[in-house]
Order: C-alpha cells, then sequence, then structure tokens
C-alpha cells in the first residue's frame, strides 16, 4: 500500500531521448529525485507511527518484548516492500520509451529511491512510538497507586473519629445507671428501704 501511494505522489524527472536507448536529463537541476525520497521518507514514516501505535495496543502489552522485535522487523520489510513496488510501478514502460522512443522524444523517468537511508524511517517510527507508550505506562502505573494509597488514607483519616467516639459513648452510657438501676438508699432512721416503683 506505501509503495502505491509513493508511486502516485512522487514526482519525475523529465528526460529527452538523445539516441536509441539512452537519455538525459531535460533540467538539469530538476529537484524531482529528492522531492521523491522526501515523499518516500513521509509516507513510511506515517506508516511507522500507525505500525507503533496499532501493534502497542494489540500486541505489545500482551506479549511483551516479542511483539516489539516482531514489529521492527516487519517494518524494515514493510520500507523494502514499499521501495520495491514504487521502482517496479511504470518501469516496464519507461523501458519501453527509453528503447522505441525517436530522438527528441520527452517523457518521464522511472521512480527510484535515491536516499537508501530513508528505508530507515518506517522501524524507527514504530520503534519510537512503541518505547514512548511504554514509558508512559510505566510512570503512569507508580502515579496512579500512589493515588489510590491517598485516597484510601483520606477515607481511613475522615472514619477514625467516628470510631473512636463510639467506644467512649457506649461506656459512657453504660457507666452511668438509670433511676431505676441505682441501689437502695436509707432513710432518716438508718434503715435500708426501696424506693418505690
Amino acid at each position: 500500500m506505501a509503495g502505491l501511494i509513493w508511486a502516485a505522489v512522487a514526482p519525475r524527472a523529465l528526460l529527452q531521448e538523445i539516441a536509441s536507448g539512452e537519455a538525459e536529463l531535460v533540467n538539469a537541476e530538476s529537484a524531482a529525485f529528492i522531492l521523491a525520497d522526501a515523499w518516500f521518507a513521509l509516507i513510511t514514516a506515517v506508516g511507522g507511527l500507525i505500525t507503533g501505535t496499532l501493534g502497542y495496543r494489540l500486541l505489545v502489552r500482551r506479549a511483551g518484548a516479542a511483539a516489539t522485535a516482531g514489529l521492527v522487523l516487519g517494518a524494515v520489510v514493510a520500507a523494502l516492500l514499499a521501495m520495491w513496488v514504487g521502482d517496479n510501478i511504470g518501469l516496464g514502460t519507461y523501458n519501453h520509451l527509453l528503447a522505441s522512443s525517436p530522438a527528441g522524444a520527452i517523457f518521464h523517468s522511472s521512480l527510484a529511491l535515491g536516499a537508501k537511508s530513508a528505508l530507515a524511517f518506517w522501524p524507527l517510527c514504530t520503534a519510537g512510538v512503541i518505547l514512548l507508550a511504554e514509558t508512559g505506562a510505566r510512570r503512569s502505573g507508580p502515579a496512579a497507586a500512589r493515588a489510590r494509597g491517598r485516597h484510601a488514607q483520606s477515607t481511613q483519616s475522615s472514619q477514625s473519629p467516628q470510631s473512636s467516639q463510639s467506644p467512649q459513648s457506649t461506656q459512657g452510657a453504660q457507666s452511668t445507671p438509670s433511676a431505676t438501676e441505682r441501689p437502695d438508699e436509707p432513710d432518716t432512721s438508718g434503715m435500708w428501704t426501696a424506693e418505690p416503683p
């Protein structure tokens, strides 16, 4: 897919036939080759971001380092495949025009990746996204644990005054006898008499 997009959007330099099977650039200062490499780098970088994001959510969080290695290797293969597809789309037409066009004929060159270092964008972006996501997950884990701990402590501290007051009130209620439970008191003659009910 990336190779097809590159072949569709990348510019191609104009060539002029000077002899059978030979052609030269119409404009020697043409920026078509640089723009073609830039388009390839941009497309593969976007592919790496997509691969890293989806791969982390679907695979890395479950399988760990093995999934990361597989995604990076897959990104390398995807970049090579994109270059191969882009290079070969229209190559047959270009070879036919180069061989059969009369002198002075103008046609577009075939697409080719000049800066092979652009192949690294896909795996590098994939690995970078996974690394950033894993680092963020490791930092957010302890922070969430500390937040839960503070919440639990605040909940316990808000409940502790109520629990400490309840036994005292219970003991106070138990230590204060009611009027019906008071012992009999002596009268003026010194005899113990029971209070009337």
